[in-house]
């Protein structure tokens, strides 16, 4: 009686790029979805009501140059969407070093590479937002002084 051995297909594993792309999803869910629901839910304050409120603290500073008095700027609480907003930034940035760390892991541990390339991509694109969020806010900044500079004459 001979025994026919059955060959069997070595499937790689999946487990650490399946991991790996659901962080990536969730660090891109955390990377885009703030920047909509965050200000639905937590309206920002009206224009005139932050211009008034600059108004008064620069009122308040020159006032208290004029007098010689040291100025000492109020505390300003953090509105609970930025706190969700910078809370939803770092979570978006770790899970997205997460999703590349496991991409890598799969990678060395020789599993399924389409998953830990989907995992890879998914972290750096979530990566890429967070970083391009912030390049925009620092464009604007740049352009705003640039006007404001141009206006007083420094330009």
């Amino acid at each position: 009686m001979t025994a026919s051995a059955t060959p069997s297909s070595a499937v790689p594993s999946r487990r650490l790029g399946i991991i790996g792309s659901i962080a990536g999803v969730l660090a891109l869910m955390a990377a885009v979805l703030p920047h909509w629901v965050v200000p639905i839910v937590f309206p920002p304050p009206p224009a005139d009501k932050v211009i008034v409120d600059t108004g008064h603290r620069i009122k308040d500073r020159i006032v208290a140059k004029v007098k010689g008095v040291e100025f000492k700027a109020p505390d300003l609480e953090k509105s609970a969407g930025r706190s969700w907003s910078d809370i939803a930034s770092v979570t978006a940035i770790s899970l997205g070093l997460l999703a590349i760390l496991l991409s890598v892991l799969s990678l060395i541990f020789r599993e399924e590479r389409l998953l830990a390339a989907v995992a890879a991509a998914l972290g750096t694109g979530a990566i890429a937002i967070e970083i391009s969020f912030f390049l925009m806010g620092v464009l604007i900044l740049i352009a705003f002084l640039y006007v404001v500079g141009s206006i007083i004459g420094l330009f």
